[in-house]
């Protein structure tokens, strides 16, 4: 049997864009990405604290250090600059391997976005 865990989370990071006309996605700094096990293109479900909006997206790569989080396209109108969010992706595992996988869990400073 199969199920779906946690397998990477960026909590209670500060959304910095929200760009209308792309094509979709949410940007993520680099440094963010490999602290959390997390690649571009790879999907993510995303909450907004702000005003409690769920939605599902994927990975691009933002600039190593800049803590940019940017949601781009349709995305853009579920949070705004300001808002926290938590940045989630799932793994689908074995029954018994999942009972003792560790998800990498990222807290960085909501201020810079920056790993502490």
């Amino acid at each position: 049997m199969f199920i779906e865990v946690v397998k990477s989370k960026i909590h209670r990071v500060t959304v910095t864009e929200a760009n209308l006309n792309y094509i979709g996605s949410i940007t993520i700094d680099a440094d963010l990405l490999d602290a959390a096990n997390l690649i571009p293109n790879e999907k993510v479900a995303i909450v907004n604290n702000n005003n409690g909006e769920r939605f599902e997206t994927y990975i691009i790569k933002g600039e190593r250090g800049s803590g940019v989080i940017c949601l781009n396209g349709a995305a853009a109108r579920k949070a705004q600059p300001g808002d926290i969010i938590i940045i989630m992706s799932y793994a689908m595992m074995d029954f018994e391997e999942a009972k003792t996988f560790k998800p990498a869990v990222v807290f960085p400073d909501t201020a810079t976005n920056k790993l502490i």
